[in-house]
């Protein structure tokens, strides 16, 4: 088998989380920015902000922040917004063994935080988490990221710049798994599903191929990929992503704003999520020779289909994916819950419209997309079961 070249790390300090010696100062320039200690002011309002600056001042290290900032925070967070979020199949992992999770993406901020929380509690350590640098809106927020074990991912170039840093994050994160000895979340396609049909990007899977020296399924088999599951009960965003796929029905060259991003990420953080199931999924065990036996045009494919066969037959089932399901398809209702649980749902389903300010507010447009926010990870979970 040949050898893997790998890019010495400094020639990741672009994307890269930041390294241990640029911790001090990055928690100094942190600090010095008024929009952040307004954060922490929020985050924590029962201590006096001279104590939270104290306490930040101590991290020194990554595990640190995480254990002493994103733990705590994340804890509270998941009392007072959730009815409890729970990770299972961690039975299945090695502690001795890094993996690619590959996950659907349900929340811009919150889908690999609480992964990392969730590992931790289990005796685990967390991954790396990529983020794109649209999110990045200040640089403040880049500084915030990357001090919390996440890497770049550049967004919005075209031709040899969009090739050359696709093959750069290919090298990085076979870098981080191999050599830095660390697991890396990543979401299967780029950005969140907004009609939560969730489906792996092959452009994605080309990207994970680009690094190594093997066949591109071989590389991609390197990666010890694990599918990653994410269901929520509530989706605190749902209306906004129901307002956005109004927006894009109206005006094909509809665009959002870093403005839209911004009320996305505060909305997914405070808003309420039910209950919340993070899954991991088996193993992806590649056929390699039936891959190699298929045209290059359908590796892929065939690849995101067995990624996405296990993502959707793992999703938590609930009430409002059923009383969803069953008003877009009553002649084939799943029926199992009360007439006061399907009452709970639409009375939710009509508070979540009318948060909507849309100057032509199609409410029956916007009422059929959110029951298809609820329905469609029961039409997957249906038709992965078979």
């Amino acid at each position: 088998m040949l050898t893997m070249k790998l890019t010495p790390s400094s020639n990741f300090d672009d994307i890269a989380p930041l390294n241990e010696q640029d911790i001090p100062n990055a928690i100094q320039q942190l600090l010095e920015e008024p929009k952040f200690v307004r954060i922490l002011t929020v985050s924590f309002p029962t201590l006096p902000i001279e104590v939270v600056k104290a306490q930040f001042r101590s991290i020194t290290t990554v595990g640190d922040f995480q254990q002493k900032i994103a733990r705590p925070f994340l804890r509270d967070l998941e009392a007072q917004t959730s009815n409890g979020i729970y990770l299972l199949g961690t039975e299945q992992l090695s502690v001795t063994q890094n993996y690619l999770f590959l996950s659907n993406h349900r929340d811009i901020t919150l889908d690999a935080s609480y992964l990392c929380v969730k590992l931790l509690e289990k005796g685990f350590d967390t991954v790396e988490v990529a983020v794109g640098n649209n999110l990045l809106l200040e640089s403040w927020i880049e500084t915030l990221v990357r001090l919390n074990k996440s890497f770049i991912v550049q967004r919005g170039l075209r031709g040899r710049a969009q090739l050359e840093a696709s093959r750069h994050l290919s090298d990085y994160i076979h870098y981080a798994i191999k050599n830095k000895h660390q697991s890396v979340w990543l979401a299967q396609r780029e950005g969140r599903a907004k009609d939560s049909n969730d489906r792996t990007q092959e452009s994605l899977l080309k990207m994970l191929a680009m690094s190594g020296d093997q066949s591109p399924v071989e590389n991609l088999a390197s990666l010890a990929i694990r599918p990653l599951i994410i269901s929520y009960e509530y989706d605190p965003c749902d209306f906004l992503k129901a307002k956005e796929l109004q927006q894009r029905r109206d005006d094909p060259c509809f665009q959002k704003s870093p403005k839209d991003d911004l009320i996305s990420m505060e909305t997914g953080i405070t808003g309420f999520k039910g209950k919340v199931v993070y899954k991991i999924g088996k193993q992806l065990s590649l056929p390699v020779d039936r891959l190699h036996a298929l045209p290059r045009s359908e590796q892929f494919s065939t690849i995101a289909k067995l990624i996405d066969q296990e993502i959707h037959q793992n999703y938590q089932i609930y009430n409002s994916n059923k009383v969803a399901f069953d008003q877009l398809f009553p002649d084939q209702k799943v029926g199992e819950y009360t007439l006061e649980e399907q009452q709970q749902f639409d009375y939710y389903i009509q508070a979540q419209i009318a948060k909507i300010d849309l100057e032509h507010k199609d409410e029956a447009f916007l009422k059929q997309k959110l029951l298809e926010i609820y329905a469609n990870p029961l039409i997957n979970y249906r038709e992965a079961i078979k």
